[in-house]
């Protein structure tokens, strides 16, 4: 079997993630989002998680979370794990030096496992999926939450743009995301039951572009592609896909927007015990009488 290609340099992505420890605080608004609804899924499922790991912990932004939730009682022991040692230094509370792409947990030995934000950077998303599935006991949940495909597209365009006019051809300057209509697949492909996907998009509106590239280097964010551009980003391109950006999308008041798609996976490790869709044609009673409705057959067609 081929290796997945190596779209991610995961090295620099550990990189940019320690850098952006000192200031991630200053731009964790979507962190906060996406760890906030997960905890709002987990107050709904009624049982206990008493081994839990955060991969991708960051600054512990669904600790903090949790530690506010009905549903911190159910959650035993929670273990933070990071690709970045920086983002965990100086909490409290079980840590680990963790890389989604090679997770060093047991076979069926957590019970939770929740994700917000890190697996968009993984080179093989069903790879690092199933590798958490295998961690899981036997119906053990998993709650995951990526950047999806529409995620920066007012960004890329302006850039793709500057950059075609400017030097007579474009590449890739902003990473590419998952496709929210293949988020379910990822869970099938992986082999999680019961599978559910939702998106959620948010629109953060920037006084200027480069405020909204300075929120992306806190986050640590920034594109770290393998493959990088055989051209160096100019401040000629640069400057002109500001403008572009301002000129195609500035609002009324003469701010800019920028979208992101927060793809959130819902999935369990099968188990015996999970329901199970009926099979086709096993139905105990029509549709038109649980509706009570006449029910009206269709017109053939005239030969």
């Amino acid at each position: 079997m081929s290796a997945p290609p190596r779209l991610f340099n995961r090295d620099l992505l550990r990189t940019r993630l320690n850098r952006a420890a000192a200031v991630y605080a200053n731009a964790d608004f979507l962190k906060r989002r996406a760890a906030e609804d997960a905890v709002v899924r987990l107050e709904a499922i009624m049982r206990d998680f008493p081994l839990a790991v955060d991969l991708g912990a960051r600054n512990g932004a669904f600790a903090d979370a949790l530690a506010l939730s009905d549903a911190k009682p159910r959650v035993g022991h929670l273990i933070e794990a990071d690709l970045s040692s920086a983002m965990l230094s100086g909490r409290a509370g079980p840590r680990l030096v963790a890389d989604e792409e090679r997770l060093p947990f047991a076979f069926g030995s957590l019970d939770l496992v929740i994700s917000t934000l890190s697996l968009h950077w993984t080179n093989d998303v069903v790879g690092a999926l199933i590798q958490i599935r295998r961690a899981l006991k036997p119906d053990g949940l998993f709650i995951g939450s990526m950047l999806g495909g529409a995620t920066l597209t007012e960004l890329r365009q302006s850039m793709l743009a500057a950059e075609a006019e400017l030097t007579g051809g474009a590449g890739p300057r902003v990473s590419p995301f998952a496709d929210a209509y293949d988020a379910a697949g990822l869970l099938q492909r992986s082999g999680f039951a019961l599978p559910v996907a939702d998106v959620d998009r948010v629109t953060v509106r920037y006084a200027h572009p480069l405020k909204l590239l300075a929120d992306l280097r806190a986050m640590g964010e920034t594109s770290v592609l393998a493959e990088r551009h055989p051209r160096l980003l100019t401040r000629q391109v640069l400057a002109r896909a500001f403008e572009l950006y301002v000129e195609k999308f500035a609002e009324p008041d003469g701010r800019v927007p920028a979208t992101f798609e927060i793809l959130t996976l819902t999935g369990w490790a099968p188990d015996p015990s999970q329901q199970k869709p009926l099979k086709p044609g096993s139905a105990k009673m029509r549709l038109a009488d649980a509706l009570g409705v006449v029910e009206n057959p269709l017109p053939r067609d005239e030969d």
